[in-house]
């Protein structure tokens, strides 16, 4: 390690600490000028390449990951130190693989899996960006979608997004309506003429 004051290659480490994000932070001082100074070692991880749609590749990037995580949790509840811990799990997920090049449409369902645990609104509006729909249909379809459960933890489940016949939701004992009060089928007809 060269000293930053005089450029002499020889110093000694005063002190050494782990620091919170695991790096390692030590203090040294020059043999030659007696000028002390900091270092921070950190291990360097190669992530692997992501393969796009139009099959370009690029460099893996957290950011680009914590950009789009931020833009869906946008006004909502979910905090700065829950979105960080899903980038952590993503890029940890993605190094765990071991592959040099992953599919972008791989790590999107892992987001969306990530998302769909962390807030149904923020998922939503993820799963609504990240993939074209043709109607509404393909929509709650990607909602359920069953490829998300090999990225979903079991031990947090989420309610159900699909659509409740309007038949079978009058049946229910959660819906069910007051003979006494107006409502759809027994409102009283429009007096006022149009």
């Amino acid at each position: 390690m060269k000293c930053p004051f005089c450029g002499h290659a020889d110093d000694r480490v005063l002190d050494t600490r782990v620091q919170k994000d695991g790096s390692i932070r030590r203090r040294r001082e020059c043999l030659e000028c007696k000028a002390r100074f900091s270092t921070v070692e950190t291990i360097m991880l190669a992530f692997p390449f992501i393969i796009k749609k139009d099959g370009r590749r690029e460099p893996f990037s957290k950011e680009k990951i914590l950009k789009g995580l931020q833009a869906a949790c946008q006004k909502r509840p979910v905090s700065l130190t829950q979105i960080d811990g899903v980038v952590e799990r993503i890029a940890s997920w993605v190094i765990n693989r071991g592959e040099s090049e992953i599919s972008s449409r791989l790590i999107g369902k892992k987001v969306m899996a990530e998302l769909k645990q962390l807030d149904d609104v923020a998922y939503i509006r993820f799963a609504s960006v990240y993939r074209t729909f043709k109607d509404v249909q393909e929509f709650v379809e990607t909602l359920e979608d069953a490829e998300l459960l090999d990225f979903v933890d079991a031990s947090n489940p989420q309610l159900s997004l699909t659509v409740m016949n309007p038949l079978e939701s009058e049946k229910s004992p959660n819906h069910e309506i007051d003979s006494k009060t107006p409502g759809p089928r027994n409102r009283p007809p429009n007096s006022f003429p149009n």
